[in-house]
């Protein structure tokens, strides 16, 4: 069978990167549909933390709520060293301008059923049981050949594919993209239980001979995701993974006597830093696992994930709409590769630091970081460097070519490029609609009208304005326009609108608006740093 009407965008890949992607999709109306060759979602707590970024992004979406209620939120981190405990907090200090200043403890299941749920809710089914064949590039289109669960095959056309289909990802064979990286010679054990002897409410982390033990406080399906190397001595020639040998690690390498029990999940594997060559070929895009697999040091894999999508839907459906240009998909990559390469450099660093049995790194695990830790936590501006590092609330696209700064611009943050804080005054409420949106300093008598019907005019249900209370901007910025994905496009000082009318002529024209930009486009380059 052969769908006679092109999709806009086939999303491959159920898990909550490709959900998420679709939840976007979804609220822009664009034709799309969402296959995972996998019968189910998953059961098991792969990823088990949300970072307040990611809620941030998926607020608009109306499925933040959910599942902070049914998560846990983090506020401690107990490491315990050589026979005491330091207890660090998380997100105490740096996070005045977010709603979700708190590491948010839930399964990957659980997020999964979230995200779903919505999707369903909403009139969008994932089509399980449903594999990708066959994938052949067209000028205008993208053949796709599907496999159903019953053994018959269809072929529809789509204008973009979207490979959300992890690290053996079918959509990056496809296309030619490379995957290089390596493994790590370790292998570790991964279970959700029980366990008597740690205090709820926090995380607890051991540093030992043979590397960090971590605990963390799931809720659901079980307590506690436990979380170590599987060590050669206890476990050499022993088979899968059982409730005594976890017991056996806890009391041969733990100094604390916990003991364990009820386990809902248990398994072992392997870990990998590996990143793609390109994100995009053509037609076709990767996100997720599919674009980088790296150790789960500091929380960042599905949470990068589920960014690279919320990054990517917009610009999917402004283009496939006609409503913007070509040009702003060529945007993804610069934004989003240097992220991802950033977290697999992070994640190795961190990795390499919590597992190496190098004598020097040993010793400084087990004996320099208990003496270094209780002081580094007393410094504020290095903890809140941390905790927004970590929280993934400081990435950044001031590089991009659609982050524009334009005249007068403050020295002061945000700059284009910088996520929208939510201070002053809960703008990410205020934003929260699909679309751009202008704000402007002061009551909307103080514009002028013409020139706010110059920037609006044409894209009356793209482009939102807000007139605020001065108060409510930021010191030398009186507008500034904000994404769709709630990152600032474009700022300027004072009240001249032509600078932001020229940005949209160019990203988001209008008929009229299509010759007045390519005769008296002005060169939009970004400034700052480096993304990430």
């Amino acid at each position: 069978m052969t769908a006679r009407e092109p999709l806009d965008v086939l999303v491959v890949g159920a898990g909550p990167t490709g959900l998420a992607l679709a939840a976007q999709l979804q609220a822009y109306g664009v034709r799309f549909r969402i296959v995972d060759r996998h019968l189910d979602r998953a059961r098991e707590s792969r990823a088990l933390a949300i970072q307040p970024r990611t809620l941030e992004a998926l607020a608009p979406y109306g499925v933040t709520q959910t599942l902070v209620e049914r998560g846990n939120p983090g506020v401690q981190v107990h490491m315990h060293l050589s026979g005491r405990t330091v207890r660090l907090p998380l997100f105490d200090i740096g996070v005045a301008d977010t709603p979700y200043p708190f590491l948010l403890f839930l399964s990957q299941a659980e997020t999964e059923r979230v995200l779903g749920d919505h999707l369903a809710g909403s009139g969008t089914a994932v089509e399980r049981g449903t594999e990708v064949l066959e994938l052949t590039a067209e000028a205008a289109y993208v053949t796709c050949r599907l496999r159903r669960r019953d053994g018959t095959e269809e072929s529809l056309t789509a204008r973009y594919v979207v490979g959300c289909d992890g690290a053996r990802s079918t959509v990056r064979g496809q296309a030619g993209i490379g995957f290089a990286g390596h493994a790590y010679p370790q292998t570790f054990v991964l279970a959700d239980l029980e366990v008597d002897g740690l205090e709820s409410g926090a995380v607890h982390g051991y540093m030992t001979d043979i590397g960090m033990v971590f605990f963390f406080p799931l809720g659901s399906p079980a307590s506690w995701r436990m979380l170590a190397i599987r060590p050669p001595e206890i476990t050499d020639g022993a088979g899968p993974v059982n409730l005594a040998l976890l017991q056996a690690l806890v009391d041969r390498h733990l100094s604390d006597p916990l003991h364990l029990r009820e386990p809902v999940w248990m398994t072992d594997f392997k870990i990998y830093n590996r990143g793609a060559e390109r994100y995009r070929a053509g037609r076709f895009f990767l996100a997720g696992d599919a674009a980088h697999i790296h150790s789960p040091a500091g929380a960042q894999g599905m949470n990068t994930g589920i960014q690279d999508a919320l990054n990517l839907g917009w610009k999917l459906a402004l283009v496939s709409k006609g409503a913007a240009p070509e040009a702003l998909l060529d945007t993804y990559e610069p934004e989003r590769a240097p992220v991802g390469r950033n977290v697999l450099r992070f994640t190795d660093r961190a990795f390499r630091v919590a597992t190496s049995q190098n004598p020097l790194l040993r010793l400084a695990r087990t004996h320099v970081a208990p003496r270094i830790a209780p002081l580094a936590v007393r410094l504020p501006a290095l903890r809140s460097v941390a905790f927004r590092t970590i929280s993934q609330l400081a990435i950044h696209y001031r590089h991009s070519p659609a982050a524009t700064d334009g005249p007068r611009s403050s020295r002061h943050r945000p700059r284009a490029g910088d996520r929208l804080p939510d201070t002053p005054g809960n703008l990410h409420a205020l934003t929260k609609a699909p679309g751009f949106h202008l704000l402007l300093a002061g009551p909307r008598e103080l514009w002028d009208s013409d020139q706010i019907s110059a920037a609006t005019h044409g894209r009356d249900h793209l482009v939102h304005l807000h007139a605020l209370a001065a108060d409510r901007l930021w010191r030398g910025i009186t507008h500034c326009l904000v994404r769709p994905d709630g990152y600032i496009a474009y700022r300027a000082g004072g009240r001249d609108l032509a600078g932001c009318t020229g940005y949209l002529h160019r990203w988001l024209p209008t008929p009229r608006s299509r010759d007045v930009a390519s005769s008296s486009r002005r060169p939009f380059t970004g400034s700052g740093d480096s993304p990430g």
